[in-house]
């Protein structure tokens, strides 16, 4: 009995550690070269739009509310959700902005990345794989 309640305990700490990898900034494979975070800030934010290939990016977010949205915004652009929706209304209200394009889920954000050309958007790192590049990992 104590050996199963280990092997459970053991199995429980390994999995929290895997399912919690952390937030990456991905992009589209053929953008090269990776941003810094206050490159990163900026694009999220508005405030710039160029990519290390010298394109204008295509940026993707995930809906209000969703955890590992807070933890990007947190760790790259230092805003909280309300701060961002009073950020953007006032940008859009004054016609200077809009907000990046909302995708549901990770899944999702993650082959729309693939497939649009100079994209680039946050998913968790456990999720990498060939068909997206790391630019910056807060």
């Amino acid at each position: 009995m104590k050996n199963l309640l280990q092997t459970l305990v053991l199995v429980s700490a390994m999995s929290a550690g895997l399912a919690d990898a952390g937030v990456v900034l991905v992009g589209n494979p053929a953008i090269g070269g990776t941003l810094t975070a206050d490159q990163a800030s900026a694009l999220y934010l508005g405030k710039g739009n160029k990519l290390p290939n010298g394109s204008p990016a295509v940026v993707y977010e995930l809906e209000n509310g969703n955890a590992l949205r807070v933890d990007f915004h947190d760790k790259v652009t230092g805003k909280s959700e309300a701060q961002l929706q009073s950020y953007w209304s006032r940008l859009v209200f004054t016609g200077k902005g809009s907000p990046p394009t909302q995708l549901a889920n990770t899944g999702l954000m993650k082959s729309t990345i693939a497939s649009t050309p100079n994209a680039v958007g946050y998913i968790d790192e456990s999720e990498v794989d060939a068909s997206v590049i790391v630019l910056l990992k807060p």
